[in-house]
């Protein structure tokens, strides 16, 4: 029997062909571009993505990343609350659709979604993409004002992904709020940086002031136990790089490590980690390091040793990112 092919090898594939007839030098251009307008602090009032050679370049230098961190943060939601999934979907600024399909490796079965962006470009190229994956026949691709202006219509989950850079402090903030109206589930995801980090904290403390429990990655709602100014938190999604994805972005190795920072919040009771790790274990002879993030709310440095047995073994399986204890050790 053949095994089924997972999200993440379709939208390899769909993306495989997309510079076909796209001069490199033109490529390149757009991908230097579109770095500079996402590592760039100032907000923007027009598409950063506007005509199809730039959302190509977007979506081969970006789509695989943004995918596999809005997955990483999504799963992370589903450990929380293990017996819900989503029933529709609005995904907000969502570009060519990266979180779209994220939340189709998370979650079987097909689910009405709404993509908005207000980069026609994108959708088109989102709704190009789709065709590849049957779960995603029911997707609405919108084109939409993400801002201040923006009203959502009531949904199950709502995703905002590497959208809030783009944004004012008021239009961020209303669109946190007109999330937290519109849906059971909000789940945020900016770039692993200081300022991004900074972004997420500002949109959890919306979250939790209008009721939302923080499922992930904190294991609490309360104040984040990292000083201002200190130091960040953010995780790391491992992505494969296609070829196609190596030339795009100029790298030799099979792989990159996507840098992110992340809330999952809901309205309905959930069951948070008891802690998460919250930097890359350190494995050292007989004894692993973690670093964790508890819900005293509190940091703290755990050293697990062979005379912990099993959860010494645990402890060498862990990685930045995951709960701990394990399931199967609480």
């Amino acid at each position: 029997m053949t095994a089924p092919v997972s999200p993440a090898e379709t939208l390899r594939a769909a993306l495989a062909g997309l510079l076909d007839g796209l001069p490199a030098r033109q490529a390149a251009q757009a991908v230097e571009r579109l770095i500079a307008n996402y590592r760039g602090a100032t907000p923007t009032d027009a598409p950063i993505l506007r005509d199809r050679a730039d959302v190509i370049a977007y979506a081969a230098y970006r789509m695989p990343a943004t995918f596999e961190a809005v997955r990483s943060a999504l799963a992370a939601l589903a450990q929380a609350a293990p017996a819900w999934a989503p029933g529709s979907h609005v995904d907000v600024g969502g570009g060519t659709g990266a979180a779209t399909w994220a939340a189709g490796a998370v979650w079987d079965g097909a689910r009405p979604v709404t993509v908005l962006d207000w980069a026609e470009p994108a959708l088109a190229l989102g709704r190009e993409i789709a065709a590849a994956h049957p779960a995603l026949a029911d997707v609405t691709w919108r084109r939409s004002r993400i801002g201040a202006a923006l009203t959502l219509e009531s949904t199950d989950l709502v995703t905002v992904s590497y959208v809030l850079n783009e944004l004012t402090a008021p239009d961020r903030a209303a669109l946190v709020d007109a999330a937290a109206s519109a849906a059971q589930a909000v789940v945020i995801v900016e770039p692993g940086t200081p300022d991004g980090y900074a972004r997420v904290i500002e949109a959890r403390d919306r979250l939790v002031s209008a009721g939302f429990h923080v499922a992930a990655p904190c294991p609490h709602s309360d104040t984040c136990p990292i000083a201002p100014g200190t130091d960040w938190c953010h995780f790391s999604a491992r992505v494969s790089r296609s070829s196609l994805h190596r030339q795009v972005k100029g790298g030799s190795l099979a792989y990159e490590d996507e840098k992110f920072s992340y809330v999952a919040a809901v309205r309905f009771p959930v069951a948070p980690a008891p802690s998460r790790v919250v930097r890359r274990p350190q494995i050292r002879k007989g004894q692993v390091l973690l670093d964790l993030c508890e819900s005293g709310p509190a940091l703290r440095r755990a050293t697990v040793t062979k005379r912990h047995g099993d959860l010494y073994k645990a402890a060498r399986d862990a990685e930045w990112g995951d709960a701990w204890p394990p399931a199967d050790h609480r």
